[in-house]
């Protein structure tokens, strides 16, 4: 299973509202009244107003927490840090459990036709059958599982939509207001638009591969010389995973690509086309397409996306006062944590 479909599995299979605003966690299914009392009490982490939480769902989640921070880190999870992980995921859980039982008692039309149809739009996503079950396996769940976190999903966001987002306004003057206050956060650095072209070698490549390599990035920049095109020798010939673009990288400040990228591309012109430059991903022919000067970003400019992050720290505030009332609300029993 490839990183996009593993993602696709703890992402879009997950309650996106509550990874949002609660910074929280792929949701586990919690079950229904009846499966409370067919699971083991041993095997139930907590109750939810009767509903189960079994521990394997807690445990699910740690093991795919434990791999990717060892991914990252290249450091295994401490006892200390799974405690609090499991502690933290648990209350997760039950806060979406909460969600998930007020979501039903406000319905939601046509709910098994939207949980069918998105169901089987993330499904499409998987190349074959076979990668689909092999995601199914590797991630320990059930067609029945991911069904139901579909339907967990669309219950949840549409619970949080009407009760909360929806009724979520923000004026001129608390845009204004924070813009003026936070003038530090729209300060922009020098940044250029560049497109390059990669004949990459790797790290195990001996001194014939590099000199043929470099033979070849040269031959390719006379080629640009004298006159080919750009972005249609990049999609040919680039070994970027930039190439379908044209080899174009977008806008990007420095400190964001290795100093010897970064020293050539800063020091061109717009239009212009470097020398070869070696780094240790290989050798790049780029070319700058527009500069941008250190500055400020106009109010006018920073507005909808001021209005965005104010919306989003009402609606999470908003989240938080009401999973407080359910809380209070409820009869939670945890029996491991």
């Amino acid at each position: 299973m490839n990183r996009s479909q593993r993602t696709l599995f703890r992402i879009s299979f997950a309650a996106l509202v509550l990874l949002i605003a609660l910074g929280g966690l792929a949701l586990a299914a919690g079950k229904k009244a009846q499966a409370a009392k067919e699971t083991k009490t041993a095997d139930i982490a907590a109750t939810v107003n009767g509903v189960a939480i079994p521990e394997k769902d807690v445990d699910r989640i740690i093991k795919d927490m434990a791999a990717q921070y060892k991914a990252k880190t290249n450091n295994p999870i401490t006892d200390d840090m799974m405690k609090n992980a499991k502690t933290a995921i648990l209350n997760k859980l039950i806060d979406a459990e909460l969600l998930y039982q007020a979501g039903l008692k406000l319905g939601v039309a046509d709910l098994d036709k939207k949980v069918d149809d998105q169901f089987n739009q993330k499904k499409k996503q998987f190349a074959t059958p076979a990668a689909y079950e092999k995601a199914l396996k590797e991630t320990n769940l059930t067609e029945k599982d991911l069904k139901l976190l579909v339907r967990k999903d669309i219950v949840i966001n549409n619970l949080l939509g009407k009760e909360i987002a929806d009724k979520v306004t923000v004026s001129e003057d608390e845009q204004k207001k924070f813009y003026d206050e936070n003038k530090d956060k729209f300060k922009t650095e020098e940044s250029v638009r560049a497109s390059h072209i990669l004949i990459g070698v790797s790290d195990k490549a001996t001194a014939e591969d590099k000199k043929k390599a470099r033979e070849k990035a040269e031959a390719i920049r006379k080629r640009l010389l004298a006159g080919e095109d750009f972005a249609a020798v990049a999609k040919k010939e680039s070994t970027c995973p930039s190439a379908p673009q044209g080899g174009d990288l977008g806008f990007f400040s420095k400190g964001q690509m290795v100093p010897e990228f970064e020293k050539a591309a800063f020091a061109l012109k717009p239009g212009d086309i470097s020398d070869v430059v070696e780094t240790k991903f290989g050798y790049h022919i780029i070319k700058v397409a527009e500069k941008k000067p250190a500055g400020t970003v106009s109010y006018d400019e920073a507005k909808k996306n001021i209005e965005q992050y104010l919306k989003g720290q009402k609606v999470q505030q908003g989240v938080n006062d009401y999973l407080a009332k359910l809380h209070k609300e409820a009869k939670i029993e945890i029996t491991k944590g």
